[in-house]
C-alpha cells in the first residue's frame, strides 16, 4: 500500500468537516457544479474581510459567469493559523485562501523576497516590487505548493503603536516589538529592540499586559483591532508593506476551462485593485483616526502622532542593507542557490538594490 504523497495532521483535517458545517454565503448552483472552499481574512480586519472579500465571494458566480457554489469563511472562524495557509492549499483542504505571504514565509524563505523590511517603503514603490516579483513567485508557488496566485496586494505601511514614550528610532532599543515575519526580526535587532512574534490576533492581549511594548501593523489594522486603546504613541516610520495573496490550489484551477480561469481571474484582479485602493486611501485616514483628527471611514481615537525624521527613514533603508539583505540571502539561497540572483533581476531592479 503505497503511502499518501502528504501527511495532514488530524487537526487539520478535521477542518473539511468544519468548512462544510460553518459556511456563508453559498451561491445558489446546480448540484453538479463546482463548489469553490474559500479562507478568507481573519475576521478582525473588518474593511478587508467583511467589506471586500465577502461580497466578492458571495457575488463571484454572477460576477464571473462562472456557475459553482462558494463556501466563504474568515479564516479564525474555521480555526485555520495563518503559518498552515501553503500546506492547506497543498493537501486540498481549501480551494482558494487568503494567504498571509511574510508568515508562511517559514515555509519557503523564497516567498518573503516580495516585501523584505526595509525595501519598498511607501505603496508606489512597493506595489513595482510586487509587479517585477510576481513572475517568480507564481512560478514557485506552483511547483512547490500546487497553488497559483490569483492577487498581490498589501494591508498598508507597516508602522509602530507603542505604549511608552516615542520620539525616534532610537527610542526603541531595549523595547519589546512585536514582528512577524524574518526580515522584520531582523531589522528591529538591528535597531536594537527585541522582536516578539506574534500572531495579529494576540497582539492587544500582549500589549494590554505589557508582554510587549510596540506593535507593528499598518494603520488600517490597528485601528480595527483597537490597539490605540491600549497603546499611546503612533509612529508612522514604515518598515514594510505586510503583502498577501489569494491563492487556488492548481487541483480545484484545472478544473476549469480556460474561458472559465481566464472569467474568474479577471474578477480577482478587481480585488486586488481593490485591497491596493484600500492601502493606500486608507492609511491616511486611518492615522487621523487613530491621533484625534477628522476620522471618516475608523474608529476615533487620540493617539500621540509621533514625526517621522528623514534620519531614521535613512536608518531603516541602512538596515535593510546591512542586515536584511544578507540575513535573507544566506536563507534562501541554502534553499535554492539561485534565490537571491532571481531577487536582484527583479524585486532589486525595480529598486536600484543588489544583494551581493
Amino acid at each position: 500500500m503505497k503511502k499518501p504523497l502528504f501527511n495532514v495532521p488530524s487537526t487539520l483535517a478535521a477542518l473539511v468537516a468544519a468548512v462544510s458545517l460553518c459556511t456563508t454565503g453559498m451561491a445558489q448552483a446546480q448540484a453538479n457544479d463546482l463548489t469553490m472552499r474559500v479562507a478568507g481574512n481573519y475576521s478582525s480586519n473588518v474593511k478587508h474581510s467583511d467589506g471586500i472579500e465577502r461580497p466578492f465571494f458571495t457575488g463571484l458566480p454572477q460576477s464571473s459567469g462562472v456557475a459553482m457554489n462558494v463556501r466563504f469563511n474568515p479564516m479564525d472562524v474555521v480555526n485555520v493559523k495563518a503559518e498552515d495557509a501553503l500546506r492547506l492549499l497543498r493537501s486540498n483542504i481549501f480551494d482558494v485562501m487568503s494567504v498571509q505571504i511574510g508568515q508562511v514565509a517559514r515555509d519557503d524563505p523564497f516567498f518573503e523576497g516580495i516585501d523584505l523590511a526595509g525595501v519598498a517603503p511607501n505603496m508606489a514603490t512597493l506595489r513595482g516590487s510586487v509587479d517585477a516579483y510576481r513572475e517568480a513567485f507564481d512560478k514557485r508557488l506552483q511547483e512547490k505548493f500546487k497553488a497559483k496566485v490569483l492577487t498581490l496586494w498589501p494591508f498598508g505601511p507597516q508602522v509602530f503603536f507603542c505604549n511608552k514614550p516615542i520620539k525616534s528610532l532610537a527610542d526603541f532599543k531595549g523595547l519589546k516589538v512585536r514582528s512577524f515575519t524574518p526580515s522584520m526580526s531582523a531589522m528591529l535587532q538591528n535597531i536594537g529592540a527585541t522582536p516578539v512574534s506574534l500572531a495579529f490576533s494576540e497582539v492587544y492581549s500582549a500589549l494590554s499586559h505589557g508582554v510587549i511594548d510596540c506593535g507593528v501593523t499598518s494603520p488600517n489594522s490597528g485601528n480595527a483591532g483597537k490597539w490605540p486603546e491600549v497603546t499611546q504613541y503612533f509612529y508612522p516610520l514604515a518598515v514594510s508593506g505586510s503583502v498577501q495573496g489569494h491563492f487556488v490550489n492548481l487541483s480545484f484551477w484545472n478544473k476549469l476551462s480556460p474561458e472559465q480561469q481566464a472569467k474568474i481571474s479577471a474578477e480577482f484582479k478587481k480585488m486586488e485593485n481593490q485591497m491596493w485602493e484600500l492601502a493606500e486611501s486608507g492609511t491616511a485616514d486611518s492615522i487621523n483616526c487613530n491621533t484625534g483628527k477628522e476620522c471618516k471611514g475608523g474608529t476615533p481615537f487620540k493617539m500621540t502622532l509621533v514625526p517621522v525624521s528623514a534620519d531614521d527613514e535613512a536608518k531603516i533603508k541602512a538596515a535593510s542593507s546591512a542586515t536584511v539583505l544578507p540575513m535573507w540571502r544566506d536563507t534562501c539561497n541554502k534553499v535554492d542557490p539561485k534565490c537571491s540572483a532571481t531577487w536582484n533581476a527583479t524585486v532589486g531592479k525595480a529598486r536600484g538594490l543588489s544583494i551581493n
